[in-house]
């Protein structure tokens, strides 16, 4: 089991880093900060810079906590915020599948994270490399899932009212 979830914390983790550094350093391809900002203005994210600057960093950290297994749930939470930020802003009005921009691979992503937030990081990780795989209950794991939906709630409460505030 423990192997298991070392190879899936590297996976998801390192892929959720990398997404973000997109964001973020414009690697892989991506836009970088300042094409990220007007893309989030144009979903009503404003200040944009700020919101695709928060978006990138909780995507490297939570990517790079979860690679690790450092910090038990709060990668995870992170990962899952900005994934169902994602989902209900980009890809919800394209159904499911990634093929049509649906929210196929959000949805991957938040399950993987829920899954790690709620199993822990397993033997090989830092967590328990540092002793502190047992401080992470389960109570601890929904609690922070619970501040990831509410992070994610937060920042489309902000949208939908910076949209109504430009178009009124």
């Amino acid at each position: 089991m423990d192997a298991g979830l070392l190879i899936g914390r590297f996976v998801f983790g390192a892929l959720m880093a990398a997404h973000g550094a997109q964001k973020l350093f414009g690697w892989f391809g991506g836009y970088g900060l300042a094409g990220t900002a007007p893309f989030l203005e144009s979903l009503g994210f404003r200040p944009g810079r700020a919101f695709a600057l928060a978006a990138a960093l909780s995507e490297v950290g939570g990517g790079a906590l979860v690679t690790l297994g450092l910090l038990g749930p709060v990668g995870p939470a992170l990962m899952l915020s900005v994934m169902i930020v994602a989902a209900v802003t980009v890809h919800w009005q394209n159904g499911l599948f990634a093929m049509n921009n649906g929210i196929e691979l959000p949805l991957l992503y938040g399950a993987a994270a829920a899954a790690l937030c709620l199993t822990g990081p397993g033997r090989y990780s830092l967590d328990a490399l540092f002793g502190l795989a047992s401080v992470w209950s389960p109570g601890l794991g929904w609690s922070a899932l619970a501040l990831g939906v509410l992070g994610a709630v937060a920042n489309l409460t902000v949208r939908s009212h910076a949209s109504s505030a430009v178009t009124a």
